[in-house]
Formats: structure tokens, C-alpha cells, sequence
């Protein structure tokens, strides 16, 4: 074996042992924030629709969100989507609000209901202060630069996606 090929050979090791790296990073990464038990009043689903209906509230005062951009944003499917909708209006947290076309439906928060929502938002926070601790705010702002490129781009092949959201 040649000096090139043996280069060759090492090089398609590492990059096979990154991508390993990165599969079970990532697993780690999930499963440290489904597990954490961040949420004890909601259900994991509803505080990440909550989270995003409250971050567009905090952009425009006003807060609505369609079900589509909720499917998109969250890779949930639709059905998981609407029963954690269902969910969140029926505890009265949210309210939904038909479209001008009647064919999109946007959820809006109650604003009575977002302090019992920051409640729980708090512990995500402290979290997010925990790791900030962990890691510095360099780090935690690279890793949030890093999260948008990958997030942004979309890197699941188109025939792997689903077909609902």
C-alpha cells in the first residue's frame, strides 16, 4: 500500500468516526433535553409550541402562529401537532383564529395564561444558564450559530422527510 493510499484510507476513517461522533452527540443532546424534565405543568410538545408562540408574541405583540409554521418549525407531524394544540386551547393557553382565506388556521397565546406559561418557560432558562455555565458564553453563542446553519439548511434528504408537515 502506497504512502497516498494509507492517507487516503486515514482520512475516510476519521471522517466515518466524525459522523459517528455526531450521531451520538446529537442523541445526547436530545435526550439531556427531553429528559431533563424542564416542563412539570405541560407535556415536553406543548411547552415547545408554547415556546415559539411566545417568541413570536415577544417580536410583534401579537403572537399567531399558523399550524403549518408549527409543523415546520417543530418536524412534528401534523396530528401530534393539532392534539398539542387541542391541548394547550382546551387549558385555555392558547386561543386559535382562522385566516383571512378561512384555509389557514393561527393559534394566538392568552395573554392571562402567559405568566403560568413563563413559569414553566423559567426552568428551560435555567437550563440554558446551566450549560451557558458549562460551556461560556462563546461557546453558547457558536453553538446557536452552528444550530441555525444545520437547522436552516435542512440536512434531511427530501425523500426522508415527512410528508405531513
Amino acid at each position: 500500500m502506497t504512502t497516498q493510499e494509507r492517507e487516503e484510507r486515514e482520512e475516510r476513517e476519521n471522517k466515518g468516526q466524525l459522523e459517528e461522533d455526531l450521531v451520538l452527540a446529537w442523541i445526547r443532546a436530545t435526550s439531556v433535553l427531553k429528559n431533563t424534565r424542564i416542563t412539570q405543568k405541560m407535556i415536553y410538545n406543548e411547552a415547545v409550541v408554547m415556546s415559539i408562540v411566545y417568541d413570536r408574541w415577544r417580536e410583534d405583540g401579537v403572537g399567531a402562529v399558523s399550524f403549518g409554521e408549527i409543523c415546520r418549525r417543530t418536524r412534528m407531524l401534523k396530528s401530534l401537532v393539532n392534539r398539542t394544540i387541542g391541548s394547550l386551547t382546551a387549558r385555555g393557553f392558547l386561543e386559535r383564529k382562522a385566516g383571512e382565506d378561512k384555509r389557514t388556521t393561527y393559534v394566538l397565546p392568552v395573554a392571562a395564561k402567559l405568566p403560568e406559561f413563563l413559569e414553566e418557560h423559567e426552568r428551560s432558562l435555567a437550563l440554558a444558564r446551566r450549560i451557558i455555565g458549562l460551556i461560556g458564553e462563546e461557546d453558547a453563542r457558536t453553538f446557536c450559530r452552528i444550530a441555525e446553519k444545520v437547522f436552516t439548511a435542512d440536512p434531511l434528504p427530501e425523500h426522508e422527510k415527512d410528508d405531513e408537515a
